[in-house]
């Protein structure tokens, strides 16, 4: 997995010994294996399972973030705002790790305990993986097995984009983002959410998964969506494509100075506010210590707020 700092500064501990022990370990990009939390607030999605996986999910930890593989049974997890705070709108977060794991802490659960914080309801999908290695030591290896750098545009001009690598099959993923939805739309009234205020938001692959619903999905009506560090190449934008807000800095190996996906949205007159930062690296969540990225939820926060989906529509 490509390296990533800390996402933000550990809790300081009393003891100071057990602090440098805390912090070396979570600082380390080693993996550890973790046992499986709990995760009481769980909502099964009943897609079914993975064709062809003999292993369970099972967790582990690197740069102190808690992280899933071999995911066979797809859960919805909602982080409410407080009573009193809701403003009404939602949004599906999908955390990342190339389909094969999940970033569960990093890019799940303290991105929508942020989104909760601003009156926003937020529900973190944890979808179905491809299978990866059942040990965790034949895990690590595959992780750190060797690996091609990608190769930069040579068109000086810009206009010509690398090649797209081959799709992945993400029908088991659409299924549970479709799923997903389809729940929150159902509970709607339970929890607070303006149908018509959905969003969905996700990073690297997460991002993907974001993307391919936006542009495959025949039930899903995202009012807005934001890729964070996902795939720049170019797409065809269906007609009703929601707003899009998207992030990714120039030091991302994803980027290589493509602008497709962004140049495809405003060609095709909907609504795109891109921030492109200095630094940032990839999967780097809500934040990493002394960045230009680390602002990125601030500005999204402020999209939304400036583009009307934190309040009501009138007669809603």
């Amino acid at each position: 997995m490509l390296t990533k700092h800390l996402n933000r500064t550990k809790t300081v501990i009393s003891f100071a010994l057990l602090f440098v022990v805390v912090s070396a370990t979570a600082q380390d990009g080693t993996i550890y294996p973790l046992d499986a939390p709990a995760e009481p607030k769980a909502i099964l999605l009943g897609t079914g399972g993975v064709d062809d996986q003999p292993a369970k999910e099972t967790w582990f930890r690197q740069w102190g973030d808690p992280m899933a593989r071999n995911i066979t049974t797809a859960t919805l997890t909602p982080f409410l705002p407080e009573p009193g705070k809701a403003n009404g709108a939602a949004v599906i977060v999908a955390p990342g790790g190339g389909f094969r794991w999940l970033s569960m802490g990093n890019e799940g659960w303290e991105v929508a305990e942020a989104l909760a914080k601003q009156g926003i309801a937020a529900f973190v999908l944890k979808y179905r993986l491809h299978p990866t290695p059942e040990s965790l030591e034949d895990f690590t290896a595959w992780m750190n097995r060797p690996r091609p750098v990608p190769a930069a545009s040579s068109d000086a001009s810009g206009e010509a984009a690398p090649a797209r690598p081959p799709q992945q099959d993400l029908s088991n993923q659409l299924e549970d983002a479709e799923a997903a939805y389809a729940m929150i739309v159902k509970r709607a009234k339970e929890w607070g959410v303006d149908t018509n205020r959905i969003g969905m938001i996700g990073f690297s692959a997460g991002a993907g998964l974001t993307m391919h619903s936006t542009l495959n999905s025949k039930t899903m009506k995202l009012a807005f969506i934001g890729p964070i560090y996902g795939g720049m190449g170019p797409v065809e934008v269906p007609k009703n494509a929601p707003p899009m807000f998207s992030v990714i800095a120039t030091d991302d190996f994803l980027f290589r100075g493509q602008f497709g996906v962004i140049d495809s949205w405003y060609k095709a007159g909907i609504p795109v506010e891109f921030h492109l930062y200095q630094n940032g690296g990839h999967g780097f969540g809500l934040g990493n210590p002394n960045r230009t990225s680390n602002r990125w939820f601030d500005a999204f926060i402020h999209w939304l707020d400036v583009n009307s989906f934190l309040i009501a529509k009138a007669g809603k």
